[in-house]
């Protein structure tokens, strides 16, 4: 079971295309892009009755109290966590890919479109608890949302594309699921899985 992307290299660097924030020489972030990377997959196992594909960050800051304030750093000391950018499921097996763009082509305010689509079932990803409260971001993602570390983190955050096979055509998840939900519910079910990853930072003196 191969799963591809002509986006970037397997373990390179993210383009900031497919990025929510990207480096600003003044203010340190500014939104970028946030363009979905484009994703084909092929030899999936007999038996394969959906798909689902998630992309995590396991280098998101467990605590905010330093995150993105000035003369403060993330240091590496700073448990970590996941970050969930894409939650999907319920992905049709005639389905052989997602077109670059399809389901984010820029930054949304407010949240943008979860449950069913073309694609399949989308979930909400983490920028709904991470905007929460928040009177301009304040909503719920859908869909994919890309990178945007915290840019005084001293790490470089990887992001884990993961296609998963599955023996049930649907999860049978229901409104606003999250990736926690959804891994929790193909539990038993995964038949194979792929990966595919890249990096990205908004710090230039960010270490692996």
């Amino acid at each position: 079971m191969k799963l591809e992307t002509k986006a970037f290299a397997n373990g390179g660097i993210i383009p900031e295309k497919y990025a929510f924030g990207k480096v600003d020489p003044e203010t340190h972030v500014t939104l970028s892009d946030n363009w979905n990377p484009g994703f084909t997959w092929s030899g999936l196992p007999s038996g394969t009755q959906s798909l689902a594909l998630i992309c995590h960050d396991p280098d998101a800051p467990s605590r905010p109290d330093n995150v993105n304030k000035e003369g403060k750093v993330v240091g590496k000391e700073v448990p970590r966590v996941d970050f969930y950018h894409w939650v999907l499921v319920d992905i049709p097996v005639t389905l052989e890919g997602i077109q670059e763009g399809a389901v984010s082509n820029g930054v949304s305010p407010k949240g943008k479109h979860f449950g069913p689509m073309p694609e399949g079932i989308a979930g909400v990803n983490s920028y709904t608890d991470w905007f929460a409260g928040d009177p301009d971001m304040g909503g719920y993602y859908g869909g994919y949302d890309g990178p945007c570390p915290p840019w005084n983190d001293v790490l470089v955050h990887h992001y884990h594309f993961t296609l998963f096979a599955l023996d049930v055509e649907t999860l049978g998840l229901g409104d606003k699921f999250t990736g926690p939900t959804a891994i929790a519910a193909m539990e038993g079910h995964i038949l194979d899985k792929a990966r595919w990853s890249g990096t990205y930072s908004l710090n230039p003196a960010s270490e692996d």
